[in-house]
C-alpha cells in the first residue's frame, strides 16, 4: 500500500493526482514524482482544501518551475501548482498591477508597459509573480521589494490573510513566508512611463540577454547568488565587480561537465541539462563546481536555484 492510499484527501473542485511525476513541469526537466498533486480551481478551492487537510502532511508551492531542481527520489508533500484561476493580471489607477501569482513575470511587465507602468525590470526574470515576490526576483538593479504593495496569501489552516512588505521582511533573495503558507496574488505599483518606450526597452532588454544567456537550452537560470557586495535589499550586488560566472571561469569550470549535466559554454553560471541530465547529476555538478571554486579562491557560491525532494532509492 502506497502513502497515498493511507492519506485522506478534502474534497475538491480542481484536480488532485496522486504520485505524479514533476519532472515534466520543471524547467531542468528532472525530477522523480510527488505523492500528491493539486492543481485548485480557485482561491476558495484551495483554502477549503488547506483547511481540511492534516496538519502532518507537507505542502509545497510550486510555480511554473524555473527555479527548481526536484531531487530523483521524488517530494513526499503535496504539491500546489496554480494555473488559470491564478493567472489573471489587472491594472488600476495609481500605476497599480494586481497580479495572480500564475501569472508570467513577463506577461504582468508587458501589460503593465501597455498601460504606462513601469514595471519593465519583470520582463526578462523566468517565471511567475508569486516565485518572484517569494525570492525578491529582480534584475538591472530593480526588485520585486522595490514595487511591493502587498500580497494575499492563505494560511496552513486555510485563512485568507493579507502580508505587508514588513510581513515578508524581503531580502537578497529570500523573505519570511511562514512555513505552509501559500501565496495566490501580489499588488505592485511602477512609476509612470510612455508605453512605446517602456515597450522598446524590453526589446533591449531581452535581445541583450539572448545574446549573453543560454535561452535556447534547458537551464533553471543563474545557478549561484553572486557570492558579495550585496546589501539588505540587494541592491548593490548587481553592480559589484565579484560575480559568480567570473570565479566560476577563474576555477576552470566554464563548459565542465557531470553526466548530462553542464556548466553552459555561453554562461558559465548557468547550468544546463545538456541531455539525459538527472537531478543527482545538477546537484553533483554544482557541489563540485562550488568545491572548485572554493578551492581556487576561498569563496563559497550559494546556491540560488532550489533544490527539493529525496535522492533516489539506493541502487535504482
Amino acid at each position: 500500500m502506497s502513502k497515498t492510499d493511507t492519506i485522506p484527501m478534502p474534497k475538491v473542485r480542481g484536480r488532485l493526482t496522486p504520485d505524479r511525476a514533476l519532472s515534466d513541469l520543471t524547467w531542468l526537466r528532472v525530477g522523480g514524482p510527488a505523492d500528491w498533486l493539486f492543481q485548485p480551481a480557485d482561491v476558495d478551492d484551495l483554502a477549503g482544501f488547506l483547511a481540511g487537510l492534516a496538519r502532518d502532511v507537507p505542502v509545497f508551492p510550486m510555480g511554473v518551475g524555473s527555479n527548481l531542481i526536484v531531487r530523483d527520489g521524488g517530494l513526499r508533500a503535496v504539491v500546489l501548482r496554480m494555473g488559470r484561476g491564478f493567472n489573471h493580471i489587472e491594472t488600476e489607477e495609481g500605476g497599480r498591477v494586481r497580479a495572480g501569482v500564475a501569472a508570467l513575470d513577463a506577461h504582468v511587465a508587458r501589460k503593465a508597459a501597455e498601460a504606462g507602468i513601469d514595471l519593465t525590470f519583470l520582463r526578462t526574470i523566468p517565471g511567475s509573480i508569486g516565485g518572484a515576490v517569494r525570492m525578491n526576483a529582480g534584475c538591472y538593479g530593480s526588485y520585486t521589494a522595490d514595487v511591493f504593495i502587498e500580497a494575499t496569501a492563505i494560511t496552513r489552516e486555510g485563512e485568507i490573510v493579507t502580508l505587508t512588505a514588513d510581513d515578508l521582511n524581503f531580502r537578497y533573495r529570500q523573505t519570511d513566508l511562514p512555513e505552509g503558507w501559500v501565496l495566490v496574488e501580489a499588488l505592485l505599483k511602477g512609476p509612470p512611463g510612455d508605453p512605446a518606450e517602456l515597450a522598446a526597452r524590453m526589446d533591449a532588454q531581452l535581445k541583450k540577454r539572448d545574446e549573453s544567456q543560454p535561452t535556447k537550452d534547458r537551464s533553471a537560470g543563474s545557478t549561484f547568488r553572486n557570492p558579495a557586495g550585496f546589501s539588505s535589499t540587494g541592491k548593490a550586488d548587481d553592480v559589484h565587480d565579484l560575480k559568480a560566472w567570473k570565479v566560476i571561469d577563474n576555477a576552470g569550470m566554464r563548459g565542465a561537465r557531470v553526466g548530462g549535466a553542464q556548466m553552459s559554454e555561453m554562461h558559465s553560471n548557468f547550468m544546463i541539462n545538456a541531455g539525459g541530465a538527472t537531478a543527482a547529476d545538477l546537484e553533483n555538478l554544482g557541489e563540485l563546481v562550488r568545491k572548485r571554486v572554493y578551492d581556487s579562491s576561498g569563496l563559497t557560491l550559494e546556491w540560488e536555484i532550489m533544490r527539493v525532494g529525496e535522492p533516489a532509492p539506493t541502487g535504482s
